[in-house]
């Protein structure tokens, strides 16, 4: 039996290695302290899904076991995108849910994502499922067990409302991810003819990793595009809850660009509402909002972070460069991989050359994300060293709302604190190399300055 470790409870989620730090009895443990916080909150029934992975079976019945046993009735989904598992927690009789995901980590770690009565839980809440189980604090109670196929509903949901003004044909990479079960399905009901790569779920991920954030796994996809008449590419994270777009010249158009397409939209029916976006994205973002009649809000990076902040603002659309975009303009606020592509195909199909409008939005000399790595427990002492002193001359700005985000002129810098891995994180761009060069210049000064050994990644 494995012994309980603080390290899997992570800023958004619970996320740890099979049989190393994660199995069976740690998982019922975690639905005893989760459906006792269920029940705290007056709450009686948990939606519960899993993605394709080979651990998720044992791990999601040993969670239902746990949860009943602590009084909570466990709606159980099955095998879902973890879209599927929030639209669960609108459309049946439960606010809360519990998807089993290991997101596009490598095949042998899995873990939770969380909903406690209609929030996406994180931080301090997290932390305090660990306390309760190692305090034994449970709820008692019996709960019962039913299972519920929301995949019809899912897709209908989506095709009544969202249309396309011609039919497309499309590529679409799942990478061996669990959204290989609908996302084809999805776009043909849409009136896509759809070619799909790597739809068959399986969570050893043969042919690539299931993470469009990064272009290497992409290259399928654009050679799809390259070789066949599809004119616009689609692809998906492990778990459908982010988003990939590449278009037919094998340009890949990065979330923060796909989010000036979709706010363009959403703000002719929310004229002067706030979009709202992570610390990471473009600095053409703000004012392409702006000059469409929105309000822009930078906000913190994190998934969970960016839906509370929805929530506060009531803001009806808000997007992460990591692929993360909420719609509450006709949708739920959740971030759904495969909903976002239905909203880019409904936009593309009103044009003649959707890869040409792509195109066509503002971009700047960027760098992909960058990761300085670092040993457990230096990276947040070393943003907040860097918040307290580094002078940078010649900037405009400098944000710290989440790390530091330091405006120039012609761009920007970035260095923030991963949440769940001993990293900072930073992404530079700009209107020219030379510019570039020049602000990632004054990055390296100034963490050199304040840490001598650092290797950094550029």
């Amino acid at each position: 039996m494995l012994t309980l470790s603080q390290s899997i409870f992570k800023a958004y989620d619970i996320r740890g290695i099979i049989d190393s730090t994660l199995d069976a009895d740690v998982a019922r443990d975690i639905g005893r302290a989760f459906g006792s916080a269920v029940r705290a909150k007056g709450e009686q029934v948990v939606v519960l899904g899993r993605d394709g992975r080979l651990s998720g079976p044992a791990l999601a019945a040993a969670l239902a076991e746990g949860m009943q046993e602590v009084g909570i009735d466990v709606v159980d989904l099955g095998v879902v995108a973890t879209p599927m598992l929030y639209l669960g927690t609108h459309v049946l009789d439960a606010q809360s849910g519990i998807m089993v995901t290991g997101s596009h980590n490598p095949p042998d770690y899995n873990g939770f994502k969380m909903v406690l009565a209609g929030e996406a839980i994180y931080g301090d809440t997290i932390q305090a499922l660990y306390q309760a189980i190692v305090n034994k604090e449970y709820a008692e109670g019996k709960g019962s067990y039913r299972t519920y196929d929301i995949a019809d509903g899912y897709q209908q949901r989506i095709v009544s409302d969202v249309k396309l003004a011609r039919p497309m044909k499309i590529a679409i990479d799942c990478g061996n991810g669990v959204a290989g079960a609908f996302a084809g399905n999805l776009y043909r009901a849409m009136g896509c003819e759809v070619i799909e790569l790597f739809c068959e779920v399986d969570g050893t991920f043969p042919n690539h990793h299931p993470d469009p954030a990064h272009p290497e796994n992409l290259q399928d996809l654009i050679r799809c595009l390259q070789t066949t008449d599809a004119e616009i590419g689609l692809a998906f994270d492990g778990d459908g809850d982010r988003l990939g777009l590449v278009t037919k010249d094998g340009q890949i158009i990065y979330p923060d660009r796909q989010l000036m397409l979709f706010a363009q939209d959403v703000l002719t029916r929310h004229p002067g509402e706030q979009i709202l976006y992570d610390v990471k994205c473009t600095r053409h973002l703000a004012p392409w909002i702006t000059e469409r009649g929105g309000k822009p809000l930078m906000w913190k990076t994190g998934h969970s972070l960016v839906k509370a902040k929805m929530r506060e603002t009531g803001a009806p659309l808000g997007g992460e460069m990591s692929g993360h975009v909420f719609f509450k303009d006709r949708w739920y606020g959740f971030d759904d991989g495969m909903y976002a592509g239905a909203r880019m195909l409904e936009l593309l199909s009103r044009e003649k050359d959707p890869s040409a409008v792509l195109n066509a939005l503002p971009q700047s000399v960027s760098t992909p994300e960058l990761q300085l790595k670092l040993k457990e427990g230096e990276s947040f002492p070393l943003i907040a060293k860097l918040q307290r002193e580094a002078q940078f001359p010649g900037s405009d700005q400098i944000i710290t709302i989440d790390g530091l985000r330091v405006e120039y002129p012609d761009g920007f810098g970035l260095a923030r604190s991963s949440n769940t891995t001993p990293v900072i994180v930073m992404r530079f761009e700009a209107e020219s190399q030379a510019a570039l060069q020049h602000i990632q210049a004054e990055f390296k000064r100034v963490i050199l300055a304040a840490k001598p050994d650092a290797v950094l990644p550029y």
